[in-house]
């Protein structure tokens, strides 16, 4: 029960978040691993920023420091001066040396009255402490941070032992310097000169406090790195939720079309989501979608050849049997020829319906050529009327000024105008005129033949483009057609991205008019 609960406030969860889903995977992933990253790299950097401001500061500090130390001890006495370094050392925790004009240590404030400070034994620190001064150099090596020489006493008490009182006393003017302490705080070491006589101080003082502040600003980035990786680990979790469980229902919904258990098998498209999971979903949907209407277009093909087929077999069949019992010459002449027109038919049948079945495979491997349809429609009506093919109707061409260039493969487009003339000179009166008129009709480029035949009624249109639609004229023999043609030619205009459409002629006479649009040739294809 407690797990069910938690799993209904997960879901309920990712609903809330829904919004997200709109977003990529490629940014949602991006963006919880890189948040934590980013964190821990800007509070690195922000610590370096932060220490190096404190120590500006500091500087400004330890400098005025020494300038008005060294104003107070010029002039004094020198049991006054050693009264200031003792009090001034005591306040403020701060190692005080005096050098005379040639560089001697003359007074200090620890060998006075006792250390103000010392340095912590590194060798009885206990673990967080080594740990936070390991963290410390980590830090500094990210950053790329300048060495900082180590605070070690000299062996002489000399004023050039310290390279700042050596700059002091050259240039007179006050000079800081950074050192590091052995237990790795800073060390402040600030240099003056005392008067006009020559003499210099020398102020040291360990700012542990800057060390202090600089880990607890790290401790406190420690935190907050943890919890945005807390919280980018849940975050990731989600987001494996949110790809898993899609894409598990869609691996379901795919096993039970490849089962074939399910006819109708609803394959998720999830519309909410906008990101790559959803293109994907909408994409097999699709696919899936396609597979079912080309299975179902392989069915009723298969079905529609069995029936055509039977057709002229059963009346071969017939014949054959009957020429075994007829004896008359003449009907068996009869007989015969019924045989012969029947392998003819079934003949045509098989051609057109191997033609069918491979012109999208065809035309989806050849490569398209630039080509002039008026030239093309101009060849194809010459070689017919050199044939006799026509049966006495003229055939009428108009075409455009300039040319009306596609791309396309020739041949097949020779079919579909062949069929498209074949069909017009079956429904055409003896003697009628074709016209046949090649246009620009906004982005495309049209081819009309339009006969003088009956027409087509309007809730019939459609039907005369399907496979083994025949409906013919009367005085037509019967079976010289397959009713394939314009099914075929519809597909090969649509898989020149076209298309096939019938209509009634547009001057209101008789007859119907075969419109054939495609895409023209770019200009960077001319």
């Amino acid at each position: 029960m407690a797990d069910t609960g938690f799993r209904d406030r997960l879901d309920a969860g990712i609903d809330r978040l829904s919004w997200s889903r709109r977003v990529s995977l490629t940014v949602r992933i991006l963006a919880v691993n890189l948040l934590p990253l980013a964190l821990l790299g800007g509070g690195i950097f922000y610590l370096d920023t932060y220490r190096n401001q404190l120590l500006s500061e500091r500087y400004k500090l330890a400098r005025i420091e020494a300038q008005i130390t060294a104003e107070a001890l010029a002039g004094a006495s020198r049991t006054r001066q050693e009264a200031l370094l003792i009090q001034i050392g005591k306040e403020q925790k701060m190692r005080l040396r005096m050098f005379d004009a040639e560089g001697l240590l003359w007074a200090d404030s620890f060998a006075l009255d006792g250390p103000a400070f010392e340095f912590d034994d590194v060798g009885d620190d206990a673990f967080s402490v080594e740990f936070a001064r390991l963290l410390d150099r980590w830090v500094n090596t990210i950053v790329g941070a300048d060495p900082i020489p180590d605070y070690i006493e000299p062996d002489q008490p000399i004023a050039d032992s310290w390279p700042e009182l050596a700059r002091a006393r050259a240039e007179g003017l006050s000079q800081i310097q950074l050192r590091d302490a052995p237990d790795g705080t800073p060390v402040i070491n600030a240099a003056a000169p005392v008067g006009l006589n020559g003499a210099t101080l020398l102020t040291t003082r360990n700012a542990v406090d800057i060390t202090d502040k600089v880990r607890e600003a790290r401790s406190t980035l420690g935190m907050a790195v943890f919890f945005a990786l807390l919280g980018s680990i849940f975050l990731s979790l989600y987001l494996a939720r949110t790809i898993v469980r899609p894409l598990q229902a869609l691996a379901r919904a795919a096993m039970r079309v490849r089962l074939g258990r399910e006819r109708e098998v609803e394959v998720p498209r999830l519309p909410q989501r906008r990101d790559e999971i959803g293109a994907l979903a909408r994409a097999v949907s699709d696919m899936t979608n396609a597979l079912r209407q080309r299975i179902d277009a392989v069915e009723h093909f298969a079905a529609d050849v069995a029936h055509e087929i039977k057709n002229p077999l059963a009346s071969l069949r017939s014949a054959i049997e009957s020429l075994a019992r007829v004896e008359d010459p003449e009907l068996r002449a009869q007989l015969i020829d019924i045989a012969a027109h029947d392998i003819r038919r079934i003949d045509r049948l098989v051609t057109e319906i191997s033609d069918a079945s491979r012109v999208d495979a065809e035309i989806s491997r050849t490569t398209f050529e630039n080509l002039d349809l008026g030239d093309l429609a101009a060849a194809i009506i010459t070689a017919r009327d050199d044939r006799s093919e026509n049966d006495g109707r003229a055939i009428e061409l108009t075409r455009p000024m300039g040319g009306a260039r596609i791309m396309g493969v020739p041949l097949r487009l020779e079919r579909v105008i062949e069929n498209l003339l074949d069909n017009a000179v079956s429904f055409s009166p003896a003697g009628g005129l074709i016209a046949v008129a090649i246009a620009h009709d906004d982005d495309r480029v049209t081819l009309s033949v339009c006969d003088e035949g009956p027409g087509i009624p309007e809730d019939a249109r459609e039907k005369v483009f399907q496979r083994f639609h025949s409906d013919r004229p009367d005085a037509e023999a019967f079976g010289n057609h397959s009713g394939l043609g314009l099914a075929i030619a519809r597909t090969i205009a649509e898989a020149h991205d076209g298309s096939l459409e019938a209509r009634e002629r547009e001057d209101g006479r008789s007859g119907a008019c075969m419109v054939l649009a495609l895409p023209p040739a770019s200009a960077s294809h001319r």
